[in-house]
């Protein structure tokens, strides 16, 4: 799949999600008011949360994608996790903060008008509506997992498209989330005590604390500098050490510059009868191999270097991931 279309299709996805979430917003918001049921506001502030996330995803991906130029010679890739990162950041405060807040005035004060049938309507209509956002992230999730030849579970907790891991996690938590709601509603409704709605509303705000935490973490490791995964790490040394004039690989270091962009720096040892245009000839091929395997990667820097076979300051391959991390 080019390059252009997984980013299409990100958008697309973020897209739909963002419509879905909107209506759900309102129509719970609505029945939140009607009934009284803080499990119901609680979903509405869930899902206005949502809905601006998917706002702020939208951004991170169309701001992301603006062209290298003078200022910034590899690109804006790492702007896309600037925005992705304040959308966790909305749903921890606004989103959570409300579902734990309105829940805990809930248990104190016990009020609920009493109607319970529009509660439930919404609240089956939205499983509907979120269900079909999450069957489109997961068909993406799965396409891309292929595409990098990992599971879809391992894709998601390596991929650097936060947008797409944003969508999967919040559709995710949405559903879990109506049917806390729908629990707590039912359990209120057959005792007549408005402990079980608040208790759900908390909940509520605890998955969302969940989902906003592991997507800040995402969001901040790759705004650091993450590296790709040890997998793709050991494919990257191996393509490199295949170049015939190739000896050694002294140092490789990876770095994600962007949801599809890769830069690899690596110290290599020529064979030591290598010519300056040997050299130049090997480089080429070098950037052709790993490009050909890995279209992600937009930047090859190669330094000719002696073999730190006796030791050095410089970090190994060997020494790049502690043993049994996948990085």
């Amino acid at each position: 799949m080019a390059d252009a279309e997984v980013k299409s299709e990100s958008v697309g996805t973020v897209v739909v999600a963002g419509a879905a979430n909107l209506a759900i917003a309102v129509a719970k918001l609505v029945a939140g008011l009607i009934s009284g049921s803080a499990a119901m506001l609680s979903e509405a502030a869930h899902s206005v949360a949502d809905t601006t996330t998917e706002v702020l995803l939208y951004l991170a991906l169309r701001r992301g994608a603006r062209p290298a130029d003078t200022r910034h010679p590899f690109g804006y890739g790492k702007e896309s996790y600037v925005w992705a990162f304040l959308a966790a950041l909305f749903t921890f405060v606004a989103g959570a903060g409300f579902a734990i807040t309105h829940g805990v005035t809930t248990i104190l004060v016990h009020e609920h008008t009493g109607d319970y049938l529009i509660s439930y309507v919404v609240l089956a209509v939205s499983f509907a509506i979120e269900s079909v956002s999450l069957a489109r992230a997961v068909r993406q999730v799965r396409r891309e997992s292929r595409r990098w030849r990992a599971t879809p579970r391992r894709y998601l907790r390596l991929t650097a498209d936060t947008t797409v891991k944003a969508v999967f996690l919040e559709d995710t938590a949405a559903l879990i989330g109506l049917l806390i709601a729908a629990a707590g509603l039912t359990l209120s409704h057959l005792t007549g005590d408005e402990l079980y709605d608040g208790i759900a509303s908390i909940l509520i705000g605890a998955l969302l604390l969940v989902v906003a935490g592991i997507l800040a973490r995402s969001n901040i490791s790759l705004l650091v500098g993450r590296a790709v995964s040890e997998r793709v790490h050991r494919q990257i040394e191996r393509e490199l050490a295949a170049v015939p004039t190739v000896d050694r690989v002294d140092t490789l270091m990876t770095m994600f510059l962007g949801p599809e962009d890769i830069l690899v720096a690596a110290k290599v040892d020529f064979r030591d009868e290598a010519t300056g245009a040997d050299i130049e000839a090997a480089s080429d091929e070098a950037e052709r191999r790993l490009t050909d395997r890995f279209p992600e990667i937009a930047y090859v820097f190669l330094d000719p270097t002696r073999s730190r076979r006796t030791g050095g300051r410089a970090r190994t391959t060997q020494e790049e991931y502690p043993p049994g991390r996948d990085g």
